[in-house]
């Protein structure tokens, strides 16, 4: 008897942590994984970033409230630059941030 509760015991922490996990995963919670997504929402805001730069490789997608975005994906463009391209919840433009005062000064909503 006592070992069929310490099983049951065992299966009910073991579902609690799993939960635990799978919130955090959700939420984009933890400090190491601050703000990354994954998932149907995060692909497509992937695809439509890659469309607005023209191509290159997307080092990272996260969830964002800066500037009215819903989404922030860094993205190396083909030329080599790293830029932010900000997404609002219709994975439309809202601003693209480059790493120097040069790169992307004319694109939509940069603040400048």
């Amino acid at each position: 008897m006592r070992r069929k509760y310490l099983i049951i015991g065992a299966g009910v922490l073991a579902l609690a942590a799993g939960g635990a996990g799978v919130a955090g995963a959700v939420t984009g919670g933890g400090e190491a994984d601050e703000g990354s997504a994954t998932g149907p929402g995060a692909d497509r805001a992937t695809a439509a970033a890659l469309q607005i730069t023209k191509g290159g490789t997307a080092n990272s997608v996260e969830r964002d409230g800066e500037k009215g975005a819903t989404w922030e994906v860094e993205v190396t463009r083909p030329d080599g630059k790293t830029v932010d391209v900000r997404l609002d919840e219709r994975y439309q433009l809202v601003v693209v941030d480059g790493d120097s005062e040069k790169s992307d000064a004319g694109e939509k909503g940069d603040g400048r």
